[in-house]
């Protein structure tokens, strides 16, 4: 047995057939192994809640955006000096990705452990044998009912209606995954630029990605998908971090409206431009208008 095996997969089949013998159906004890594992992640969970908060308040920070104009073109100075306030305000840029991190060899491990338990071959079942731990009793379960609702928990999932196989676990594990990176998104008031940028490609990689998984892999590892992203959800609410603004499309905001102010109009009487530049002392001549020079262009009579 290699080390995988040994700390991650036997430890993992053995949950599954130990809450199997207590509930007595293999998909209910997947949803409660779901449950049992987003439990012992939450300590993780809720400082990766922290840490994403201390990210999104030092992006605002003055100091910050200081740094990253002055040593804009200079990616390997400005590398250094963001590093530096991070230290000083104890923010580590890797702990909002030490959950998902976590969470690779457990989708793995699951997979592993599903087809493990579902031994149905004289050869499957002498492998599950010599991983099962001494207090369990194998011959209360083995063979394991791999049958919950509509589905076979060790193929992948489809619907049948009217002939046609329709991956309904696949389409809730791609709602409920765009959902929840949607709503976990934090507010962020820059929003062009590339932390923001990357944060929606992967908004849209994500549930692409898992939905293929739940798609093309068992039913079983679909089934703790969707499970997962919908404790992942309850429990970030129950932490008051869901942002269901995010699901409303925002309008990018335009310069207000100018208001054009009428300028007053006012009429002159062209008879009286010299006379009123003669009494304000303004011998400076002025510029005459329309009318008075077109006066002063018809011919003068001349005196008998």
């Amino acid at each position: 047995m290699n080390i995988w095996e040994l700390i991650v997969v036997q430890p993992m089949t053995n949950i599954l057939l130990l809450i199997t013998m207590l509930v007595k159906n293999f998909g209910v004890a997947i949803i409660l192994f779901t449950i049992l594992i987003k439990l012992l992640t939450l300590p993780l969970t809720a400082k990766q809640i922290k840490s994403r908060n201390a990210l999104t308040e030092l992006q605002n920070d003055p100091q910050y955006k200081k740094i990253q104009e002055k040593y804009k073109d200079d990616r390997e100075k400005l590398a250094i000096e963001q590093n530096r306030i991070m230290k000083e305000k104890g923010i580590s840029p890797f702990s909002s990705c030490l959950p998902l991190l976590l969470q690779m060899p457990i989708i793995f491990g699951l997979y592993q452990s599903i087809m493990r338990a579902m031994a149905s071959t004289p050869l499957e079942l002498f492998k599950l044998e010599r991983i099962i731990y001494p207090f369990i009793d194998p011959s209360k379960i083995i063979p394991i009912q791999n049958r919950f609702l509509w589905m076979d928990l060790g193929q992948p999932e489809r619907l049948m209606v009217f002939g046609v196989g329709i991956p309904v676990l696949a389409i809730l594990v791609f709602i409920s995954t765009y959902l929840q990176s949607k709503v976990m998104e934090p507010p962020n008031a820059d929003a062009d630029s590339t932390a923001a940028a990357t944060t929606g490609n992967m908004n849209i990689i994500m549930p692409f990605f898992m939905g293929y998984m739940a798609y093309q892999f068992s039913a079983g590892l679909a089934l703790y998908f969707v499970i997962s992203n919908l404790t992942t959800m309850l429990q970030y609410a129950l932490m008051g971090e869901l942002n269901f603004k995010n699901l409303i499309p925002r309008a990018k905001k335009e310069g207000a409206p100018q208001t054009v102010v009428p300028t007053k109009i006012e009429i002159v009487d062209d008879s009286d431009d010299e006379k009123i530049s003669e009494e304000k002392g303004d011998k400076t001549p002025s510029k005459p208008s329309a009318r008075s020079a077109a006066r002063q262009m018809r011919p003068k009579k001349m005196k008998k």
